[in-house]
């Protein structure tokens, strides 16, 4: 089976698209076409249907697309491995991140190894730090930067590199905000701007209030810390955010005895060989975080 067709298949079902694909893979629509017209006769099945100006995957294609993904893990694995005998830092590189940590902690380290390892391609995925970990479960990242599991399962192995401090709040016309001090009751009684309770940090928030038996009041919830500053500097609400977050437009919220944080660092799979480009960067990475 003709590995350039399953990579075009499983692009496909990734883009949903035949010309996004082409795009992708530096080549003419026909050519995608051919491809996927070979490997239909060759598996005698038709593996996508057209609807509208999305395709999708029949059930034939549905079935192939997992044993594809593998081969293709398998085939670039192999190949990362034969390249690393020889010592030399290089090949493809996948790293999967967070868009806050890929803002605020990762310019500079991606520069150093850009620079150092030339010879490296990097493919890099900015997305939540939950879908970022699934990535490397499925084999479909090698490293991910990530707000870090509270509860890791095997076989991801996690490393801790930073705490980063949580910190609740509001801009200065907060109704809330002049007070000297007040409490989760207060807040449960006010709206909040919070990440999806499917992301960690909102996970954090909403067992906080858990704990106390309060309602959590949140009625607008986006995963971009940004997108939730510039809400809460508006007036549309309170939020937790990293301390590192807070100026002019935002402030903390006087709230007594509550400190919350969460744990920063990266992920690999257990079962699979790490390639000498990844080691690089964990090595790198490690090095900044020591220094800091």
């Amino acid at each position: 089976m003709d590995s350039f067709a399953l990579k075009t298949f499983a692009e496909i079902a990734k883009t949903g698209s035949f010309s996004e694909t082409a795009e992708q893979l530096h080549l003419t629509q026909p050519a995608i076409s051919k491809r996927i017209s070979a490997l239909e006769a060759q598996l005698e099945c038709k593996l996508f249907d057209r609807v509208g100006r999305r395709v999708q995957l029949t059930e034939a294609g549905r079935v192939l697309l997992p044993h594809a993904n593998k081969i293709l893990d398998q085939l670039e694995r192999a190949g990362q491995e034969i390249q690393d005998l020889s010592g030399e830092v290089g090949g493809l590189l996948h790293i999967a991140t967070s868009h806050h940590i890929g803002l605020h902690r990762m310019p500079t380290l991606l520069q150093s190894y850009a620079d150092r390892y030339r010879e490296v391609v990097l493919d890099i995925d900015f997305i939540d730090s939950e879908k970022a970990y699934e990535k490397v479960l499925h084999a479909e990242a090698e490293l991910a930067i990530i707000t870090l599991s509270p509860k890791p399962q095997p076989p991801i192995v996690q490393h801790k590199l930073w705490t980063d401090r949580l910190v609740f709040v509001a801009n200065q016309q907060h109704p809330l905000f002049n007070e000297e001090e007040i409490t989760l009751e207060q807040l449960s009684q006010h709206r909040g701007i919070l990440p999806g309770l499917n992301t960690y940090t909102g996970q954090i928030v909403s067992s906080l209030f858990a704990e106390r038996q309060l309602k959590l009041n949140s009625s607008m919830a986006t995963n971009y810390l940004e997108t939730i500053k510039m809400m809460v500097s508006i007036g549309l609400g309170w939020s937790v955010v990293p301390a590192s977050m807070l100026d002019e437009e935002i402030k903390p919220l006087p709230l007594a005895d509550i400190n919350i944080s969460r744990d920063l660092g990266y992920i690999y799979h257990q079962e699979r060989s790490l390639s000498n480009a990844a080691k690089a960067f964990i090595e790198l990475l490690s090095r900044q975080h020591n220094a800091s």
